[in-house]
Protein backbone atom coordinates (compact mmCIF):
# COMPACT_ATOMS: atom_id res chain seq x y z
CA UNK A 1 0.00 0.00 0.00
CA UNK A 2 2.89 2.64 0.98
CA UNK A 3 4.13 1.91 -2.77
CA UNK A 4 1.34 2.90 -4.50
CA UNK A 5 1.07 5.91 -1.91
CA UNK A 6 4.78 6.90 -2.98
CA UNK A 7 3.85 6.35 -6.67
CA UNK A 8 0.71 8.80 -6.90
CA UNK A 9 2.89 11.15 -5.06
CA UNK A 10 5.71 10.55 -7.52
CA UNK A 11 3.16 11.03 -10.33
CA UNK A 12 1.74 13.83 -8.56
CA UNK A 13 4.87 15.67 -7.74
CA UNK A 14 6.01 15.21 -11.24
CA UNK A 15 3.08 16.40 -13.16
CA UNK A 16 3.26 19.75 -10.71
CA UNK A 17 7.26 20.03 -11.51
CA UNK A 18 5.81 19.89 -15.33
CA UNK A 19 2.90 22.20 -15.02
CA UNK A 20 5.16 24.65 -13.15
CA UNK A 21 8.38 24.05 -15.97
CA UNK A 22 5.60 24.61 -18.95
CA UNK A 23 4.74 27.93 -16.89
CA UNK A 24 7.78 29.18 -16.68
CA UNK A 25 8.99 28.10 -20.46
CA UNK A 26 5.57 30.01 -21.73
CA UNK A 27 6.06 32.96 -19.73
CA UNK A 28 10.14 32.67 -20.54
CA UNK A 29 8.46 32.65 -24.46
CA UNK A 30 6.59 35.10 -23.86
CA UNK A 31 9.11 37.83 -22.84
CA UNK A 32 11.37 36.43 -25.57
CA UNK A 33 8.81 37.12 -28.37
CA UNK A 34 7.96 40.66 -26.11
CA UNK A 35 11.78 42.13 -26.52
CA UNK A 36 11.86 40.83 -29.83
CA UNK A 37 8.78 42.90 -30.59
CA UNK A 38 10.64 45.68 -28.96
CA UNK A 39 13.71 45.36 -30.56
CA UNK A 40 12.29 45.02 -34.05
CA UNK A 41 10.43 48.31 -33.31
CA UNK A 42 13.68 49.90 -31.59
CA UNK A 43 12.15 50.80 -28.20
CA UNK A 44 14.54 48.35 -26.61
CA UNK A 45 15.85 49.71 -23.52
CA UNK A 46 18.49 48.38 -21.44
CA UNK A 47 16.85 49.63 -18.35
CA UNK A 48 13.42 48.31 -18.73
CA UNK A 49 13.78 45.54 -17.03
CA UNK A 50 16.04 45.40 -13.15
CA UNK A 51 18.65 43.10 -13.73
CA UNK A 52 18.40 40.20 -11.54
CA UNK A 53 20.61 37.88 -13.22
CA UNK A 54 17.83 36.04 -13.97
CA UNK A 55 17.79 34.06 -17.54
CA UNK A 56 15.16 36.40 -18.98
CA UNK A 57 17.32 39.12 -17.99
CA UNK A 58 20.72 38.04 -19.30
CA UNK A 59 18.93 37.46 -22.57
CA UNK A 60 17.30 40.67 -22.53
CA UNK A 61 20.44 42.93 -22.20
CA UNK A 62 22.15 40.67 -24.84
CA UNK A 63 19.36 41.53 -27.17
CA UNK A 64 20.05 45.26 -26.11
CA UNK A 65 23.89 44.94 -26.95
CA UNK A 66 22.63 43.36 -30.58
CA UNK A 67 19.83 46.14 -30.79
CA UNK A 68 23.09 48.23 -30.48
CA UNK A 69 25.08 46.89 -32.58
CA UNK A 70 22.95 46.58 -35.52
CA UNK A 71 21.41 50.07 -35.06
CA UNK A 72 25.61 51.09 -34.99
CA UNK A 73 25.99 49.07 -38.05
CA UNK A 74 22.76 50.74 -39.87
CA UNK A 75 24.10 54.07 -38.84
CA UNK A 76 27.60 53.41 -40.50
CA UNK A 77 25.91 51.99 -43.78
CA UNK A 78 23.95 55.03 -44.22
CA UNK A 79 26.80 57.30 -43.65
CA UNK A 80 28.74 55.32 -46.27
CA UNK A 81 26.12 55.26 -48.50
CA UNK A 82 25.91 58.95 -48.56
CA UNK A 83 29.69 59.26 -48.63
CA UNK A 84 29.32 57.13 -51.88
CA UNK A 85 26.34 59.52 -53.11
CA UNK A 86 27.96 62.79 -52.45
CA UNK A 87 31.51 61.06 -54.52
CA UNK A 88 29.49 60.03 -57.59
CA UNK A 89 28.10 63.57 -57.56
CA UNK A 90 31.45 65.12 -56.98
CA UNK A 91 32.84 63.02 -59.62
CA UNK A 92 29.76 63.69 -61.93
CA UNK A 93 30.08 67.44 -61.21
CA UNK A 94 33.88 67.97 -62.45
CA UNK A 95 34.33 65.82 -65.54
CA UNK A 96 31.08 67.64 -66.70
CA UNK A 97 33.09 70.52 -67.99
CA UNK A 98 36.11 69.25 -69.67
CA UNK A 99 33.75 66.34 -71.44
CA UNK A 100 31.55 69.20 -72.52
CA UNK A 101 34.71 71.01 -74.25
CA UNK A 102 36.07 68.18 -75.46
CA UNK A 103 32.77 67.41 -77.49
CA UNK A 104 32.66 70.90 -78.68
CA UNK A 105 36.16 70.68 -79.94
CA UNK A 106 35.55 67.34 -81.44
CA UNK A 107 32.52 69.03 -83.24
CA UNK A 108 34.23 71.92 -84.16
CA UNK A 109 37.00 69.95 -85.89
CA UNK A 110 34.34 67.94 -87.59
CA UNK A 111 32.35 70.29 -88.74
CA UNK A 112 34.32 72.65 -89.81
CA UNK A 113 37.49 73.28 -92.67
CA UNK A 114 40.06 75.25 -90.99
CA UNK A 115 44.07 75.65 -91.55
CA UNK A 116 46.46 73.19 -89.95
CA UNK A 117 47.72 75.86 -87.49
CA UNK A 118 44.39 76.57 -86.27
CA UNK A 119 43.44 72.53 -85.30
CA UNK A 120 46.75 72.40 -84.26
CA UNK A 121 45.43 75.08 -81.17
CA UNK A 122 42.24 73.06 -81.19
CA UNK A 123 44.13 69.78 -80.32
CA UNK A 124 46.40 71.46 -77.55
CA UNK A 125 43.10 72.81 -75.86
CA UNK A 126 41.74 69.06 -76.38
CA UNK A 127 44.99 68.04 -75.01
CA UNK A 128 44.31 70.05 -71.81
CA UNK A 129 41.40 68.48 -71.14
CA UNK A 130 42.23 65.24 -71.64
CA UNK A 131 45.22 65.98 -69.04
CA UNK A 132 43.32 67.53 -66.77
CA UNK A 133 40.69 64.70 -66.98
CA UNK A 134 43.87 62.31 -66.19
CA UNK A 135 44.92 64.26 -63.37
CA UNK A 136 41.20 63.78 -61.57
CA UNK A 137 41.01 60.42 -61.89
CA UNK A 138 45.03 59.90 -60.42
CA UNK A 139 43.54 62.16 -57.90
CA UNK A 140 40.16 59.98 -57.13
CA UNK A 141 42.08 56.77 -57.45
CA UNK A 142 44.57 58.04 -54.56
CA UNK A 143 42.02 59.90 -52.47
CA UNK A 144 39.58 56.56 -52.73
CA UNK A 145 42.84 54.00 -52.02
CA UNK A 146 43.16 55.97 -48.86
CA UNK A 147 40.40 56.27 -47.75
CA UNK A 148 38.80 52.62 -48.37
CA UNK A 149 42.60 51.79 -46.31
CA UNK A 150 43.78 49.99 -49.76
CA UNK A 151 47.10 51.68 -49.51
CA UNK A 152 48.59 51.14 -46.16
CA UNK A 153 51.22 53.68 -44.87
CA UNK A 154 54.20 52.21 -43.44
CA UNK A 155 55.84 54.53 -41.04
CA UNK A 156 59.50 54.65 -40.40
CA UNK A 157 61.94 56.42 -38.44
CA UNK A 158 63.78 58.77 -40.96
CA UNK A 159 65.33 62.16 -41.94
CA UNK A 160 62.36 64.88 -42.64
CA UNK A 161 64.89 66.86 -44.43
CA UNK A 162 64.61 63.86 -47.31
CA UNK A 163 60.89 63.73 -47.69
CA UNK A 164 61.11 67.80 -47.70
CA UNK A 165 63.40 68.08 -50.21
CA UNK A 166 61.52 65.50 -52.51
CA UNK A 167 58.01 67.63 -52.35
CA UNK A 168 59.94 70.77 -52.82
CA UNK A 169 61.33 69.07 -56.20
CA UNK A 170 57.83 69.24 -57.19
CA UNK A 171 57.37 72.91 -57.23
CA UNK A 172 60.94 74.78 -57.95
CA UNK A 173 60.09 75.02 -61.40
CA UNK A 174 56.86 76.23 -61.19
CA UNK A 175 57.95 79.00 -58.29
CA UNK A 176 61.04 80.17 -60.56
CA UNK A 177 58.32 80.66 -63.39
CA UNK A 178 56.44 82.94 -61.01
CA UNK A 179 59.92 84.43 -59.64
CA UNK A 180 58.70 83.13 -55.97
CA UNK A 181 61.38 82.70 -53.36
CA UNK A 182 61.19 79.53 -51.72
CA UNK A 183 63.76 79.53 -48.42
CA UNK A 184 63.56 76.42 -46.13
CA UNK A 185 64.99 76.06 -42.71
CA UNK A 186 65.09 72.27 -42.11
CA UNK A 187 67.48 70.45 -39.65
CA UNK A 188 69.23 67.58 -41.97
CA UNK A 189 69.52 65.57 -38.69
CA UNK A 190 66.14 65.57 -37.47
CA UNK A 191 64.53 62.02 -37.78
CA UNK A 192 60.61 61.78 -37.16
CA UNK A 193 58.81 58.38 -38.05
CA UNK A 194 56.30 59.02 -40.61
CA UNK A 195 55.55 57.22 -44.28
CA UNK A 196 58.13 58.99 -46.62
CA UNK A 197 56.32 58.79 -50.36
CA UNK A 198 52.50 59.75 -48.59
CA UNK A 199 54.01 62.69 -46.62
CA UNK A 200 55.90 63.85 -49.42
CA UNK A 201 52.57 63.97 -51.48
CA UNK A 202 50.97 65.78 -48.53
CA UNK A 203 53.65 68.47 -48.00
CA UNK A 204 53.97 68.77 -51.44
CA UNK A 205 49.98 69.67 -52.24
CA UNK A 206 50.47 72.01 -49.53
CA UNK A 207 53.41 73.92 -51.70
CA UNK A 208 51.99 73.47 -54.83
CA UNK A 209 48.53 75.62 -53.14
CA UNK A 210 51.13 78.09 -51.72
CA UNK A 211 52.62 78.58 -55.48
CA UNK A 212 49.43 78.70 -57.20
CA UNK A 213 47.50 81.23 -55.06
CA UNK A 214 51.01 83.62 -54.55
CA UNK A 215 51.31 86.72 -57.20
CA UNK A 216 54.65 86.87 -58.80
CA UNK A 217 57.20 87.82 -56.87
CA UNK A 218 56.02 86.21 -53.39
CA UNK A 219 57.62 84.16 -51.38
CA UNK A 220 57.64 80.89 -49.50
CA UNK A 221 59.31 80.19 -46.33
CA UNK A 222 59.45 76.64 -44.79
CA UNK A 223 60.58 75.97 -41.28
CA UNK A 224 60.55 72.79 -39.60
CA UNK A 225 60.66 72.96 -35.41
CA UNK A 226 61.37 69.93 -33.27
CA UNK A 227 58.89 70.20 -30.54
CA UNK A 228 57.91 68.23 -27.53
CA UNK A 229 55.99 65.55 -28.81
CA UNK A 230 55.40 66.63 -32.43
CA UNK A 231 57.49 67.78 -35.03
CA UNK A 232 56.14 70.77 -36.84
CA UNK A 233 56.50 71.80 -40.33
CA UNK A 234 55.13 75.59 -41.28
CA UNK A 235 54.31 75.99 -44.48
CA UNK A 236 53.78 79.87 -44.70
CA UNK A 237 53.32 82.11 -48.13
CA UNK A 238 52.49 85.64 -49.18
CA UNK A 239 49.53 84.72 -51.26
CA UNK A 240 45.56 85.92 -51.03
CA UNK A 241 45.04 84.23 -47.87
CA UNK A 242 42.11 82.56 -46.98
CA UNK A 243 38.90 84.20 -44.72
CA UNK A 244 37.88 82.82 -41.60
CA UNK A 245 34.54 81.53 -42.72
CA UNK A 246 36.09 79.50 -45.34
CA UNK A 247 38.69 78.11 -43.46
CA UNK A 248 37.16 75.03 -42.84
CA UNK A 249 35.58 74.35 -46.11
CA UNK A 250 39.08 74.36 -47.52
CA UNK A 251 39.18 70.37 -46.33
CA UNK A 252 36.69 69.33 -47.97
CA UNK A 253 36.61 67.31 -50.86
CA UNK A 254 36.33 69.44 -54.07
CA UNK A 255 36.29 72.76 -52.46
CA UNK A 256 37.22 75.79 -54.39
CA UNK A 257 36.20 79.49 -53.49
CA UNK A 258 34.77 81.53 -56.38
CA UNK A 259 37.62 84.00 -56.80
CA UNK A 260 40.42 81.24 -57.72
CA UNK A 261 38.58 79.52 -60.46
CA UNK A 262 40.85 80.85 -62.97
CA UNK A 263 43.77 78.84 -61.38
CA UNK A 264 44.39 75.33 -62.35
CA UNK A 265 43.04 72.83 -60.08
CA UNK A 266 39.92 70.63 -58.88
CA UNK A 267 39.86 71.67 -55.49
CA UNK A 268 41.58 68.02 -53.78
CA UNK A 269 45.02 68.26 -52.60
CA UNK A 270 44.53 69.73 -49.24
CA UNK A 271 41.76 66.86 -48.45
CA UNK A 272 44.04 64.31 -49.65
CA UNK A 273 46.88 66.50 -47.15
CA UNK A 274 44.96 66.34 -44.04
CA UNK A 275 43.95 62.65 -44.93
CA UNK A 276 47.74 61.50 -45.14
CA UNK A 277 48.69 63.07 -42.22
CA UNK A 278 45.55 61.65 -39.93
CA UNK A 279 46.52 58.44 -40.94
CA UNK A 280 49.31 59.14 -39.46
CA UNK A 281 48.03 60.25 -36.05
CA UNK A 282 48.61 64.20 -36.91
CA UNK A 283 47.21 67.14 -38.04
CA UNK A 284 47.44 70.40 -39.86
CA UNK A 285 46.00 73.92 -38.82
CA UNK A 286 45.70 76.89 -40.64
CA UNK A 287 46.44 80.83 -39.99
CA UNK A 288 45.74 83.15 -42.61
CA UNK A 289 43.76 86.65 -43.01
CA UNK A 290 42.74 87.79 -46.56
CA UNK A 291 45.33 89.58 -48.02
CA UNK A 292 48.10 88.46 -45.92
CA UNK A 293 48.95 84.92 -47.19
CA UNK A 294 48.68 81.73 -45.19
CA UNK A 295 50.44 79.38 -43.07
CA UNK A 296 50.09 75.98 -42.94
CA UNK A 297 51.37 73.44 -39.87
CA UNK A 298 51.76 70.06 -40.21
CA UNK A 299 52.08 68.00 -37.27
CA UNK A 300 53.68 64.76 -37.04
CA UNK A 301 54.28 62.47 -33.99
CA UNK A 302 57.23 61.92 -32.37
CA UNK A 303 57.76 58.18 -31.58
CA UNK A 304 60.08 57.83 -28.41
Amino acid sequence: MSYLFAAIAYFLTSGLTIILLRRHFVQFADDIIKQLDELLAGRLEADALKYQDTLSDKVHHRMVKLHKIITSSQARMTEERTQLQELVSDISHQVKTPIANLKMINSTLLDNEMPCEQQREFLKTADGQLDKLDFLMQSMIKTSRLETGVIALKKTIQPLYDTLASALGGILFSAENKRIRVTVDCPESLAVSHDRKWTGEALFNILDNAVKYSEEGGCITVKVLDQEMYVKIEISDTGKGIAECHQADIWKRFYREEDVHDVDGIGIGLYVARKIITLQSGYIVVSSQPGEGAAFSVYLPKNF
